[in-house]
């Protein structure tokens, strides 16, 4: 529950964003929901069971119906959702292609997957721990209003994470969700209080071993009425605190085993008190989730005046590195039967055997840049280029000169996981690299 912050790591939530379009694992009604403002509404609504309907999203049922394949198709693995509906031809988008093409792959929903395996060691541990109190959603809509995905939990109107440098924009008012959270409230709001969501989120960032564009993560959320902490002589502020604790170093033992840990204060914008869980593993400390007190003015706005509640966000892919000992998070995405027949429905921590490991090769590209320049922009045109051929995108120089002019100096690692790359195909890559760059990002290459 690391979340919205310019620097969060891929292993924390960042926790909150609400659906503008939910379709829940255990229902086949299709429902408009909310339909896109402007272009968005003549092409795109994602089914929702939810009853509710707006005016708008009433004159959409036809494109519903016309989706109504996407539960179906959820159940193989796949979402069923038009190119044109997420990339499109409007100032505001920002989503490429290869991003698209994530839609609907839903790695948690895999048995057989490192993320599948871990969300259901973690369903195990709350359906064990909690007598089934947990709702579980892990099929819902990844394409939520910037509404949902900011404002109903409390994202300043200035923060960075809003930013067309940080989010996939579908239009002005529609994005894919940057975290799970974006469907808590409206869940709230429909009485449950006591859930866990689970989904693959989007965000534009840097190129490493540890970020990819698209990760899962889980949020888990428990609400407690005035009767649960009054008799405990406790504030409902520490009552919840203590609670979600307790829960969360259950939780870290269940996946780590006996292990130390500690708890960092922190602040997220819609939690207070809010905490980190840190665990002592293989001789260091690990950051395992984020979490905290809900802020009163998400439960009043859903209609629980008299209510606290907790909530705590985990990366997927950031504990499954950790305990399959997997290297690098492209492997995630990989079909080779190499790395999708080591795992196995239930063997959580089955460790890694690496199959390959072939020579990186590399090549350097310097310009000078534009007020207009950042790196998140840089990455998102290598990957559009080089796809997951692209291992890592370093700053390696940067200078001043006495113009003002700055220039800067990227060393561009490409490295195939499953075969080696030629000498011709590295060198089209990095031609196609540099003209892309050199169009689309209004610098002058050196």
């Amino acid at each position: 529950m690391k979340m919205l912050t310019q620097t969060c790591s891929r292993g924390l939530s960042n926790y909150h964003m609400i659906s503008m379009a939910i379709s829940l694992s255990h229902s086949t009604l299709c429902v408009p929901s909310f339909s896109f403002k402007k272009q968005c509404h003549r092409s795109f609504t994602i089914s929702t069971p939810f009853s509710s309907l707006s005016s708008s999203a009433l004159s959409s049922k036809k494109l519903c119906q016309k989706l109504q394949p996407v539960v179906s198709a959820l159940e193989i693995g796949g979402v069923r959702i038009g190119k044109d509906d997420v990339v499109r031809d409007d100032p505001t988008n920002n989503v490429p292609d290869s991003i698209f093409s994530k839609l609907g792959l839903q790695l948690h929903r895999r048995d057989q997957h490192p993320i599948g395996i871990l969300k259901n060691a973690i369903y195990n541990y709350f359906d064990a721990n909690y007598s089934a109190k947990f709702v579980k959603f892990d099929d819902l809509c990844p394409i939520v209003s910037t509404k949902a995905n900011f404002d109903d939990v409390l994202v300043p109107a200035d923060h960075v994470s809003r930013s067309y440098n940080d989010t996939y924009y579908i239009d002005a008012q529609t994005v894919l969700r940057c975290h799970t959270s974006a469907h808590q409230a409206e869940l709230l709001r429909r009485g449950n209080t006591h859930f866990l969501v689970t989904g693959d989120v989007y965000r534009r960032d840097s190129i490493d071993s540890t970020h990819y564009p698209v990760f899962h993560q889980m949020e888990g959320v428990r609400v407690f009425s005035p009767n649960e902490w009054e008799a405990s002589g406790m504030d409902a502020t520490t009552y919840a605190a203590e609670d979600l604790k307790k829960c969360l170093e259950g939780l870290a033992r269940h996946l780590f085993g006996a292990v130390e840990m500690r708890w960092v204060d922190t602040y997220f914008p819609f939690t207070n008190p809010s905490f980190e869980l840190e665990i002592y593993f293989q001789e260091k400390w690990l950051e395992v989730l984020g979490c905290g007190v809900m802020e009163q003015e998400i439960l009043k706005r859903s209609g629980n005046l008299d209510k606290v509640a907790w909530a705590f966000g985990l990366g997927l892919e950031r504990l499954a590195m950790v305990l399959f000992e997997i290297p690098d998070i492209r492997l995630f995405w990989s079909s080779d039967e190499r790395f999708t027949s080591q795992f196995s429905k239930g063997q959580l921590g089955v460790k890694f055997k690496p199959f390959s490991k072939f020579p990186p090769c590399y090549k350097d590209m310097s310009f000078w840049i534009s007020d207009s320049f950042t790196e998140n922009n840089l990455c998102e045109i290598v990957r559009a280029v080089a796809g997951d051929l692209v291992e890592e995108v370093q700053l390696i120089d940067n200078f001043t000169n006495k113009k003002g002019m700055t220039s800067h100096c990227y060393r561009i690692a490409y490295r195939s996981m499953e075969r080696s790359l030629t000498d011709e195909e590295i060198n089209q890559l990095q031609g196609n690299v540099r003209e892309e760059v050199q169009s689309k990002l209004n610098v002058v290459l050196r």
